[in-house]
């Protein structure tokens, strides 16, 4: 049994920290007004971002937030996504993983169910 990642989750506007490990941003859009040096990133997984149709859908609506996680996991799923997930897991190796993100919302954004995805991928 492998030993699951430590994950963690950061918004994009703030700072890096040196305890951060594998940064990767999660969005399908460059955050606006960060750039690339001040945001430190090993990684941009664009393809594991929502697809637009469910982030125009979701609009960081609350009331859509079930329903958003349970779309956002069934996209996930596909075999295509769960190589990604793995190829994601192996590159960043036995780092901590700090999934970045633009969303305000620290309790409504698509970091937290890729956090769930990316954990339940390591069984």
């Amino acid at each position: 049994m492998t030993k699951k990642p430590v994950i963690a989750l950061q918004r994009a506007y703030d700072d890096p920290t040196p305890h951060d490990g594998y940064r990767v941003l999660v969005d399908r859009f460059w955050p606006r007004g960060r750039s690339k040096d001040v945001l430190a990133l090993d990684a941009w997984v664009r393809e594991l971002a929502p697809s637009a149709d469910l982030i125009r859908w979701y609009g960081h609506m609350p009331e859509r937030w079930d329903e958003f996680r349970k779309r956002y996991l069934a996209e996930l799923a596909t075999p295509q996504a769960r190589a990604q997930l793995h190829a994601l897991l192996d590159a960043a190796g036995r780092k901590r993983i700090t999934l970045v993100y633009g969303a305000r919302s620290a309790t409504g954004n698509q970091a937290i169910v890729l956090r769930e995805a990316l954990e339940h991928t390591t069984g």
